[in-house]
């Protein structure tokens, strides 16, 4: 686990300075995590002590290090000299003779045994003991810890090992970024002391780390916990990533016998509602692993949510969530409750030592103090954190799970369509589009196919995984496009929003909007800073022409049967003038119509009649079908659950 700064102290007599912070005499070097380097620092000269003592040169540069003032309290330099070099290179330099000519530190001296070791394959665990804080010194990318001895060696020997592409041997199949490894190597950290919180920014992956960490571990079986939306999305990213790892799906009223075949290493997917009502069962079993996707969802330690995790057992919890605080402190103390019991001492306690004194004294003192305590065992990285890392573009599938209503309406619109035949000709066209316009509608919301007046929350996949995703998105000070190709539907979304995220007016951009009204919308959106942080936009009437690179993510809400449609309406704001890293979520709903377009788009099913192309199949190819081929395409999926 990372140490807070704050904490650590190095032993070593100190001349010189580095922000006004004294450097060692000696040459010390760490192993940088998020860079997967190793870094020679401790003199003012670094690169010419490795000169002078025969190894290879490296990458010259600074880094900000956890360094002890004349009183051995550990504070940040943000500028220390250094020498980054490769693992391998770095692990070899290291397990050879150096010099007497050259005074090295007690750090390299440790990481010398340890290379020796690694080079071997040899056990490490002692040593890892005697690695002084110097040794694993290089700030995180929050720029306020250090990482732990254990998880800089682990971290080292992996980098080494596989080149850092693959997390467990055979297992994961994925690339991991830096900053990805360096999270799973966290994560797996984290055991030592009970758990931890992965609290990254939307749209840097922390699912794949989440898998990376499942993928490596065999000891007992594993939960992954997640609001229903996100249950396919668990269960196709791990069939992507971890294809060996048995699946167990434990929801549905048959779900009490799946748990007896929950086998060490297999992943048992459910919901918060159903660990509401399954506690009890739940906590019989000796988890490895247990993972709460969104976990804002025990936010209120009240909850019987909050409650139920909190009485489940495992050898690792971990807590994912982009908003590890939305409104209250009580809300990291239900996190913590869960990841690491104990930590934060009891619920009154908490609330007399740090609530009272930071929410309503606004202590310094207090946050400061509730900071160290709880540094250790919250992961947090920034886009602009990991901005080199990235790409331009991030592109995310969302797959969002059917509720009972929208199933029962999409099982009864298509008996309906199917039962007396679509005819021929014009007359079948007009059907066929008909019946697709209505599923396509069940997907977005049960509301806009049969209205009832119903409040919306809580009856489409799609709609709910939005809201909360758009929540997160907003909290964090960004602004995001919605794409829709429905006016009703946009009408429906600019109403929800407002009344479950934003508290404001949500503005909709679609064609019928004059050509002030409409230029008055997009300036607010794009120039004012007190804009509305959400614009909804119909996808023909905004899908060229405009340039919105103040939104740093791109939501189409419904699928498009060209994809290079969509990909126009994205360039909205992935364009030139835009300098931040942009995110695309493109939300479907399994086991739906929306799943076969995306098969389509992706080349995965071929069918005789239909004319892929380049540009995407149409909705006019699948007028061409016969009803059991029509059928076959949008029917495959509702049969069974995966």
């Amino acid at each position: 686990m990372p140490e807070v700064s704050g904490q650590a102290g190095l032993s070593e007599s100190f001349t010189g300075t580095a922000d006004g912070v004294a450097l060692p005499e000696v040459l010390q070097v760490c192993f940088v995590v998020e860079l997967e380097r190793f870094a020679w620092w401790g003199v003012a000269d670094p690169a010419g002590a490795l000169a002078e003592a025969g190894q290879p040169a490296g990458q010259e540069t600074t880094l900000p290090l956890a360094l002890p003032d004349r009183t051995e309290r550990a504070v940040i330099a943000t500028e220390v000299p250094a020498v980054l070099v490769a693992p391998e290179p770095a692990i070899a330099a290291l397990s050879t003779w150096w010099p007497s000519s050259v005074a090295v530190g007690e750090s390299l001296r440790v990481w010398s045994r340890i290379a020796t070791a690694i080079r071997h394959d040899r056990a490490v665990e002692d040593l890892v003991r005697e690695l002084p804080t110097a040794g694993h010194a290089a700030l995180g990318l929050d720029g306020t810890t250090i990482w732990s001895a254990r998880a800089a060696v682990e971290a080292a020997r992996r980098s080494v090992a596989g080149g850092g592409a693959h997390v467990s041997a055979g297992s994961l199949q994925a690339m991991l970024r830096p900053y990805q490894r360096a999270g799973v190597a966290w994560l797996e950290a984290a055991a030592a002391h009970g758990g931890g919180v992965l609290a990254d920014q939307m749209g840097l992956g922390k699912t794949v780390q989440g898998i990376a960490v499942l993928a490596a571990r065999r000891a007992g079986p594993h939960l992954v916990v997640c609001p229903v939306s996100l249950l396919g999305n668990w269960a196709r990213e791990l069939a992507r990533f971890a294809p060996e790892i048995e699946v167990v799906s434990y929801t549905g009223p048959d779900r009490g016998a799946s748990l007896d075949t929950a086998m060490p290493g297999s992943v048992v997917l459910t919901s918060y509602g159903v660990v509401r009502g399954n506690a009890a069962a739940l906590a019989e079993t000796d988890w490895d692993v247990i993972v709460l996707d969104e976990a804002q969802q025990i936010k209120n330690p009240d909850a019987l949510a909050a409650r139920a995790a909190r009485a489940l057992h495992a050898r690792l919890r971990v807590a994912m969530t982009g908003t590890p605080v939305e409104n209250r402190l009580d809300e990291l103390w239900s996190l913590m409750a869960f990841t690491n019991p104990g930590l934060l001492g009891s619920r009154a306690r908490f609330r007399r030592r740090f609530a009272v004194a930071v929410e309503q004294r606004r202590s310094a003192a207090a946050a400061q103090r509730l900071h160290e305590i709880i540094g250790p065992h919250i992961l947090r990285r920034l886009k602009s954190d990991v901005a080199p890392e990235l790409p331009a573009k991030i592109e995310a599938t969302v797959v969002c799970a059917m509720t009972g209503e929208q199933e029962r309406l999409y099982r009864a619109g298509l008996d309906d369509a199917f039962r007396g035949g679509l005819g021929s000709g014009i007359q079948r066209r007009g059907r066929v589009l008909a019946l697709l316009t209505r599923l396509k509608q069940i997907c977005n919301h049960p509301e806009l196919a049969q209205p009832t007046g119903v409040a919306l929350g809580g009856r489409s996949g799609k709609l709910d995984r939005t809201a909360e995703m758009l929540a997160e998105i907003v909290d964090s000070g960004e602004r995001a496009l919605v794409f829709t190709q429905y006016r009703k539907t946009g009408e429906l979304l600019a109403d929800h929003l407002r009344d479950e995220v934003t508290g404001g007016v949500v503005p909709f951009l679609h064609g019928g909007l004059s050509a002030s009204a409409r230029e008055d919308l997009i300036t607010r959106f794009q120039d004012d800073p007190d804009g509305p942080p959400i614009l909804i936009l119909s996808l023909r009437a905004a899908g060229f022409g405009l340039n919105l690179t103040r939104a740093t993510h791109v939501v189409h809400y419904d699928r498009w049967w060209n994809p290079a449609v969509e990909d126009q309406a994205s360039d909205r704001a992935h364009r030139i003038g835009q300098t931040h890293t942009v995110t695309i979520h493109t939300l479907l709903t399994e086991r739906t119509l929306e799943e076969a377009i995306a098969e389509l788009h992706a080349g995965k099913r071929h069918l005789a009649g239909i004319a892929t192309g380049d540009t995407g199949v149409g909705q006019s190819d699948l007028t061409r079908l016969s009803d059991d081929q029509l059928r076959a395409l949008l029917e495959p999926a509702v049969r069974g659950r995966r």
